[in-house]
């Protein structure tokens, strides 16, 4: 369906997850994949979407000058909010046991912002869904840490992995969004793209 809407426009998806860009194909929308490395640091003022929103956003920056009139860029984050505190990517596997803990036998949030950006104009969406995890016991964490990669995850899970099928009891929201693209979102945005651009 929005293969024929987005006729007029190049998707640039800056995104190296295979999981984006397989959603992204998922929907049928055709896209091409553009890296540029940043820095991912956010001022300690901001708190929950605000995070992932304005590492959405900063993403954007590096491509600024290098679109052309057609092109449509979209970059996102996720962060996983507990606490009080957002849980990026782990830096190794004593920081991911430490995060994972931490969400044993707690609900947390998951928020994945989506920046749209073609020309001088953006739009940014999230969602966020609340993920309820039973208590693991540290062997199942490092179970989980040593048989999966968990250092590119925010919160350093994946729901889709071994221990979301063990470990979530409880979900409200979008599925895919803990994934890391709130697809329903995307789709909605690209479907009204001369409003919202």
């Amino acid at each position: 369906m929005l293969k024929e809407k987005l006729t007029n426009y190049k998707i640039i998806l800056a995104s190296a997850s295979p999981r984006r860009q397989q959603f992204f194909k998922d929907l049928h929308i055709p896209f091409e994949v553009r890296l540029k490395p940043i820095e991912e640091i956010y001022p300690d003022t901001l708190v929950h979407s605000q995070i992932s929103d304005y590492l959405a956003q900063l993403k954007a920056i590096p491509f600024k000058d290098e679109l052309s009139e057609n092109e449509l860029l979209i970059t996102s984050d996720t962060i996983v909010w507990h606490n009080g505190t957002a849980l990026g990517k782990p830096r190794n596997n004593d920081e991911a046991f430490v995060m994972l803990k931490s969400l044993s036998n707690a609900t947390h949030e998951v928020i994945t912002s989506v920046n749209f950006k073609k020309g001088a104009a953006q739009k940014t969406v999230h969602a966020i869904t609340n993920v309820t995890f039973k208590t693991l016991s540290e062997e199942e964490i490092w179970f989980y840490i040593k048989n999966y990669k968990v250092l590119d995850k925010a919160g350093a899970y994946g729901i889709q992995d071994w221990i979301g099928n063990i470990a979530v009891t409880h979900i409200e929201g979008s599925y895919f969004n803990v994934m890391g693209l709130p697809t329903h979102l995307v789709y909605e945005t690209l479907k009204d793209l001369d409003l919202s651009l």
